[in-house]
């Protein structure tokens, strides 16, 4: 039986709702939700002794309920005779007071200020199909009509789906008349939606009338509860009330879906705020991740919980990453849990605690809800945060400088910039040093420095590998190689290189002071007569040097990120590889030289742009795409045969056997004269192995 319209205008015609009424007969019609969901809000509002006007009542039942816990002053309209005749009888012995009047709500016979209430119960969402001009003429009648017969501080209650053009309709109107605002989700609507064919929750919009002055309307009293509880929000523009309810809707749509079926490969990231906060920062960020493998019953369904300030981290801080982890876990699928810097949190079971409610409802399908869900993390702590500095960069707005816990104890230091605050600008490992013993203290003090030996970065251990494409490597590495870096970040490549290669001399180009600033207070940066900084613009210092007419450096590095992040590019920004600019860069390089450029672009036809203008400038280009990060750094050559004079491989494919041993042996060379400057060297650090994968770009 064909219940619902075939076209949505039918919605708000009388021989519809004649036609839909003869259909369902006695049956009410509780899309919105029904009387133990709905009585909450209601009895805040509306007193038992007050008049209530029920527009577009239906056949309902919730009129009938209001009555039987003691609301005697109900005034029932529809348009439709037919339910008007069915309700009456159905009520004329036990609510005999209870009135029924076929009435259109856009031209009602009641005197003004007649109730102290209205109640609306989906007749809005009847009554406005679309957002036409003729459909926004009858809405305004209708909104027009309720405020005439309503008392002054009278409620007008909207319950509502809120689809978008009703939910602007409202905000548009009520706030504009003066009248206070303030929006209910209707407690476990969304939840109860999800199992419903219709998805969307239910919202209780309450607008109480005030004679209409300039104060009302200039400061506006806007105040949401969407989260089930009777705390109010108070927002600052109609705006903020449409994104707030708009987002419980995209919940409950995406809720419905993770419950319905599974992801299918797609990516999805949850927000939860804090109802006790006022930050407009997430307390939570959750990633739902499907594995699509058949586990077992107990198997189904686990949390994760990111240990602080390692949500930046390859394996937690991006898609790749975490679906790796949820299929080292095991499960069908894993909420993967970030807990971000601008919140508190105690211990790791009141954080189990404050999500479990939430966490079910993105249950997989099928599960068994009775079977405990596991929380997982790395050891047994939620791990520590320790913020060191707060800064604000002219160029790239707030950062901050903060210690966290790593693996086996090992802290780390991080340079982050708010704009992006899940990627790391640089990255350094801090280790103890014992301090010099002063006179009467029985133990010499320790404190954190930075472990110059250390790259935290696999891109940047792949750049000090690239030395070893510069011919005559050992004998310059012995008297003098010349370094040019474009982007000095916490400067943890460049205190690498200037520790290691006592002969190599580096100029270092940033634009930004403020990143100067913190490599040489919290990363341990030093200029001396080896490093230079230049505070100015990379392009024109390139131009510059070009324009000198001779080749200075034997190595030009270009790792500098771009702050416009809707090009599909971060690293560089794409002036940095056009011709004009890479021409300049060649200019510079002296003919045994190579351009080192950490390439960032998840934009395939850009990236084909970029290495098309490189092979333009440069004749021969390597690429090492690193694992487990989104880099790719390519070794631009200025002339035409390889490092090692092999011959010409070709322009694409492998790069040839004989190629990559004699590289190989190169940096071999690199890593060996870097060993022999230190004392404390990285067993990690493989710069041989990190060629494994190279190509002809």
């Amino acid at each position: 039986m064909d219940l619902l319209p075939s076209s949505h205008t039918e919605f708000s015609s009388a021989s519809y709702w004649d036609s839909f009424f003869k259909k369902r007969g006695e049956k009410a019609f509780e899309w919105y939700g029904e009387y133990p969901e709905l009585c909450g809000i209601l009895h805040k509002y509306i007193k038992p002794q007050e008049q209530v006007l029920v527009v577009g009542c239906g056949n309902s039942r919730l009129s009938e309920d209001l009555h039987d816990v003691g609301y005697r002053g109900l005034t029932n309209i529809d348009i439709s005779d037919v339910v008007v005749r069915q309700m009456a009888e159905r009520n004329a012995e036990k609510r005999a007071d209870m009135k029924f009047l076929q009435m259109d709500v856009m031209k009602m016979d009641f005197p003004d200020s007649s109730f102290s209430a209205v109640l609306d119960k989906g007749t809005l969402d009847a009554l406005m199909p679309d957002d036409l001009q003729e459909t926004q003429v009858k809405v305004t009648q209708m909104f027009e009509e309720v405020g005439r017969v309503l008392k002054v501080g009278g409620r007008y209650m909207i319950i509502t789906l809120a689809q978008e053009h009703i939910l602007r309709k409202l905000m548009q109107y009520f706030p504009q008349e003066g009248w206070v605002t303030r929006v209910h989700k209707v407690s476990d609507s969304d939840r109860e939606a999800a199992d419903r064919d219709m998805p969307m929750p239910v919202f209780v919009f309450v607008f109480t009338k005030f004679k209409k002055m300039p104060q009302m309307i200039t400061n506006k009293i806007l105040e949401v509860s969407l989260d089930g509880t009777d705390t109010m929000q108070r927002l600052p523009s109609e705006d903020d009330v449409i994104k707030a309810v708009k987002e419980r809707q995209h919940y409950a749509m995406l809720r419905q879906q993770l419950q319905k079926r599974g992801l299918e490969g797609e990516s999805v990231s949850l927000e939860l705020f804090s109802t006790s906060s006022s930050s407009s920062v997430p307390k939570y960020v959750l990633h739902v991740v499907d594995t699509g493998t058949v586990r077992a019953a107990d198997r189904q369904f686990a949390v994760f919980i990111i240990p602080q300030g390692r949500e930046v981290e390859w394996l937690f801080g991006t898609n790749a990453g975490r679906r790796q982890l949820a299929g080292s876990a095991g499960f069908r699928r894993l909420v993967v849990v970030a807990l971000q810097r601008e919140h508190q949190y105690e211990t790791m079971a009141e954080v189990q605690k404050e999500l479990s409610g939430k966490v079910m409802e993105l249950a997989p399908p099928g599960f068994n809800r009775k079977i405990q869900v596991p929380f997982l993390s790395v050891g047994d702590d939620l791990g520590t945060r320790t913020l060191c500095y707060e800064g604000t960069s002219a160029l790239s707005g707030p950062y901050i400088v903060e210690d966290v816990d790593g693996d086996s104890g090992v802290v780390m230091r991080n340079l982050i910039f708010l704009s992006n605050r899940n990627a790391v600008q640089s990255q350094a490992r801090m280790v103890q040093e014992t301090l010099p013993k002063k006179k009467g203290r029985r133990r010499a003090g320790k404190r954190l420095v930075v472990d110059y030996g250390y790259l935290a970065c696999q891109y940047h251990r792949a750049m000090v590998a690239g030395l070893g494409c510069v011919l005559n490597v050992r004998q310059l590495l012995d008297s003098r190689l010349d370094v040019l870096l474009v982007g000095l970040g916490g400067g943890s490549l460049t205190m690498f290189l200037h520790k290691h290669f006592p002969k190599i001399q580096m100029e270092v180009v940033e634009l930004d002071q403020s990143i100067l600033q913190a490599a040489e207070g919290w990363f341990g940066f030093k200029q001396d007569e080896r490093i230079k900084v230049h505070i100015t613009d990379g392009l024109a210092y390139l131009e510059n040097r070009a324009k000198q007419g001779s080749a200075h450096s034997h190595v030009v590095i270009l790792d500098v990120d771009s702050k416009d992040v809707t090009t599909g590019m971060t690293f560089p920004p794409q002036p940095f590889v056009e011709k004009k600019c890479l021409q300049n860069i060649k200019d510079i390089l002296h003919d045994e030289g190579v351009l080192i450029l950490n390439l960032v672009c998840r934009n395939e036809t850009l990236r084909a742009s970029v290495l098309e203008n490189i092979r333009a400038v440069f004749p021969r280009t390597l690429s090492k795409k690193m694992e487990d990060e989104i880099n790719e750094v390519l070794f631009c050559f200025p002339r035409e045969k390889d490092v090692h004079q092999s011959g010409d491989a070709g322009r694409v494919g492998e790069v040839t056997v004989e190629e990559l041993r004699n590289f190989k042996e190169t940096v071999g060379v690199v890593e060996e004269m870097a060993k022999s400057c230190t004392n404390r060297w990285d067993d990690t650090l493989e710069l041989t192995e990190l060629l494994d994968g190279l190509k002809i770009a």
